[in-house]
Order: structure tokens, then C-alpha cells, then sequence
């Protein structure tokens, strides 16, 4: 499985977060430090609202679903690009995976109010472009950006 190509061009910073498996008490914990990075950074609380709903879904299904994986971040000139990556399982059928509702999450994940089967389709919703690939046993990429 490739791993979609960053150019640093027109870069302004780059954040980068490691999301730990099961890590259920610091879920939330990356996407709120880029939130508030981006708040002080004075970006539009529009594009801030998004990125903080990408950034939000894509660190819990990391915490659900993978074996751990990143969260980056590229604050460009005219966009925000998110990478997220794991080390696995991988998706099975993306296509269902990206059906509003549908989860594969795990019952101690749901009677913690996470699982509903909204993470994927709302990544999209807010994003400009998103790109996933997936493969079994070896992982998920999943590249989002929203322009300014």
C-alpha cells in the first residue's frame, strides 16, 4: 500500500501526533492540540470547525479500529492537508466502511459512546478531497484537505 506524497511546498508547520490503540482515556487529545494550535494561528472558525470534526473522527477510529497509527498535519498558504495513517487491520470494504451507520466497532467501544458509524462519512463530509486506501492486514492511509 503506497503512502500519498506530501510536498513541503508552501508549508507553513507541520504537526504530527502518534494515537495509541484502545487509548480510550486520551481520545480526543490530538485533534483538541490542533484545534487550539490552529485557533492561535487565527484560521477561519469555519475551516477550524471542520478540521476539528476531520481530525476528531480520524484519531477515535484510530483509537477503535487500528493497531495505532499518526495523525499530520500540513498547514499550507490556501489549505490544510491531514494525513492519517495505521499499522492495520485495514478496512475490509471500504465502500461499506463509508455507508452512514455502518460499524465494525467493538462493544466496550460502544458503551462508550463511540461507534456509531459516522467517522468516515463525516471525515468526507468536511473535507474538500479525501482519498482512503485501504488493505487487510496492513492498513489504512487516509488523506483529507480542506481549502482556505
Amino acid at each position: 500500500m503506497k503512502k500519498y506524497s506530501r510536498s513541503d511546498e508552501n508549508v507553513a508547520m507541520k504537526l504530527h501526533y502518534d494515537v495509541l490503540r484502545d487509548d480510550f482515556s486520551r481520545a480526543g487529545e490530538a485533534s483538541s492540540k490542533i484545534k487550539n494550535m490552529l485557533r492561535q494561528l487565527a484560521i477561519d472558525a469555519n475551516i477550524l470547525r471542520r478540521i476539528a470534526i476531520a481530525t476528531y473522527e480520524a484519531e477515535i477510529n484510530l483509537v477503535i479500529h487500528s493497531y495505532g497509527g499518526s495523525i499530520d498535519v500540513y498547514i499550507k498558504s490556501d489549505c490544510i492537508e491531514i494525513y492519517v495513517e495505521d499499522s492495520g487491520p485495514g478496512i475490509e470494504n471500504v465502500e461499506l466502511a463509508m455507508t452512514k451507520g455502518f460499524s465494525t466497532a467493538t462493544n466496550i467501544a460502544r458503551e462508550m459512546g463511540f461507534g456509531a458509524g459516522m467517522g468516515l462519512p463525516n471525515m468526507e463530509k468536511v473535507s474538500d478531497e479525501f482519498i482512503i486506501e485501504s488493505e487487510r492486514d496492513k492498513g489504512t492511509n487516509i488523506k483529507m484537505v480542506v481549502n482556505y
